[in-house]
């Protein structure tokens, strides 16, 4: 074929050399293709006896741009929760802005005003609820919306709302605090629109591509992580203030966004990314069965994807995926963040043991999970990981009964720092290695023309049980 060297895999029992002469001289027809390693049975036309049909793949896979591809999905990936991780980390700043400003002083650990108390769980609902449901809308309507718009118009509106915010830095608000309150919602509010779009859209395309690229978007959401829990380790280092703070993480973030669309752009016209956006290596037809009747398998699969089928495909990883991240929010970061060194107080055990504990080793550990599941890439069997998410689970009563002075009701049993570490990290590994291990399994699990809704489905399962594990977390640290 015409624009690379052809790579041609038997699927079936090889003909003699000369009967294969003699039938590749006829003109062959294609279908979209699986990746060999997705052991899937092709299906031509819907009437033909599948399996009888002699088939070869053939791969016009471009020799170049791989590697940039992988980059660009990397810096995505990184680029979907960063942001909006700094976002939430300048803590600092959004009391100061929302503090007693009749009070001539910045002590920022004074008596907390109504709008202080209120902006953290009207932050987390406004963002979980916007966030969740724009992500279960693109897992039903995103495919009347064009790639480019889900990426590029929503990349522009979050840097648009990241300038916004910036600006908003420098800005006297103390005589207008209630007004900034509302307006900063509404930025909350659009701006989770726009991640989750977006979200939703780069799972369903690296979906499309091999098992790799979806570990290099979900590699790159846990070094996000990693990445604001450093800047958040720094901040505490250098003491700087709230406004000096939370203009350097808009500006990063702001930055980073930038990097995104351009990198973006580049990435919309290269060869390789393009290729497998059009359905990657195809089928070839060497030697069809004739249809049972002259009316059939005239026109073959449709490519329009049936919510409804794929879900009876992926619904246990659907399930595993929810669940997984419902475990994990229930308890990460609302109980953890309360829980103390069992070391008196020091530098460490007071201003550096949670910020290093909580959030560096658990996104270093998520970090790792994730690339050790994109090398390894088992179990694939859904019921293997439905079982560890739910043996997962026994995490939770562990976590509630760690060492903390906010007990009321739970004893501590729990009482050393190293067995918290301990299981902090393998809490942290198996929740990075269970989200890539189901993200990558599931879209194998359908057939070509399927896999970017089967993604988008995921990305969606994933969020909703992030919103269900928040709300759970909610009860949970009433009950300590």
């Amino acid at each position: 074929m015409p624009g690379g060297s052809d790579d041609t895999r038997p699927l079936v029992a090889a003909q003699e050399e000369e009967e294969d002469d003699e039938i590749l001289g006829t003109e062959g027809s294609f279908v979209p293709a699986f990746r060999p390693q997705d052991h899937q049975e092709y299906n031509l036309l819907g009437h033909r006896q599948q399996q009888q049909d002699e088939v070869v793949l053939v791969s016009n896979e471009p020799t170049s741009g791989r590697l940039f591809t992988y980059f660009v999905f990397y810096l995505l990936g990184i680029g979907t929760m960063t942001p909006w991780n700094f976002f939430v980390t300048a803590e600092d700043y959004w009391k100061y802005k929302f503090r007693n400003a009749s009070i001539n002083t910045t002590d920022l650990d004074e008596e907390l005003t109504p709008l202080q108390k209120s902006f953290t769980c009207d932050l987390t609902l406004t963002a979980t609820i916007s966030g969740t449901t724009f992500l279960l809308l693109n897992a039903i309507y995103g495919h009347h919306v064009s790639l480019r718009t889900k990426m590029l118009g929503t990349l522009w509106v979050i840097l648009v709302l990241f300038g916004v915010t910036t600006g908003f830095v420098e800005v006297n608000t103390d005589t207008w605090q209630e007004q900034f309150f509302l307006i900063t919602l509404i930025i909350v509010v659009l701006l989770n629109i726009s991640a989750a779009t977006m979200s939703g859209a780069l799972y369903g395309v690296a979906g499309l591509f091999p098992s790799e690229f979806i570990t290099a978007v979900v590699s790159g959401q846990a070094l996000g992580g990693i990445l604001t829990a450093l800047a958040f380790i720094l901040v505490l280092a250098f003491d700087t203030g709230p406004n000096t703070t939370a203009f350097i993480f808009f500006i990063v973030g702001g930055v980073l966004i930038l990097l995104c669309i351009v990198c973006y752009v580049i990435l919309a016209r290269q060869p390789f990314f393009r290729y497998y956006l059009e359905g990657g290596d195809k089928y070839k037809v060497i030697r069809a069965v004739p249809s049972h009747s002259p009316n059939e398998g005239a026109e073959g699969l449709p490519l329009e994807p049936i919510l409804r089928q794929v879900m009876s495909k992926i619904y246990l990883h659907v399930i595993c995926l929810a669940l997984l991240y419902t475990t994990t929010l229930s308890v990460y970061p609302a109980v953890t963040v309360l829980m103390q060194s069992e070391y008196g107080h020091s530098e460490w055990t007071d201003v550096y043991y949670l910020p290093v504990v909580n959030y560096l080793i658990f996104n270093c550990g998520d970090y790792f999970g994730r690339l050790f599941a994109g090398w390894l890439e088992r179990p694939t069997n859904q019921n293997t990981s439905l079982l560890f998410v739910v043996v997962r689970m026994a995490f939770v009563p562990f976590f509630l009964c760690s060492n903390s002075s906010e007990h009321n009701f739970l004893p501590v049993l729990v009482k050393h720092d190293y067995s918290f570490i301990a299981m902090m990290v393998v809490f942290s590994l198996s929740n990075g290695f269970f989200t890539n291990i189901l993200l990558i399994m599931a879209p194998k699990s359908v057939k070509q023309h399927e896999k970017e809704l089967a993604s988008s489905i995921m990305a969606a399962a994933l969020s909703c049980g992030m919103a269900v594990g928040s709300l759970l977390s909610l009860v949970f640290v009433q009950m300590l």
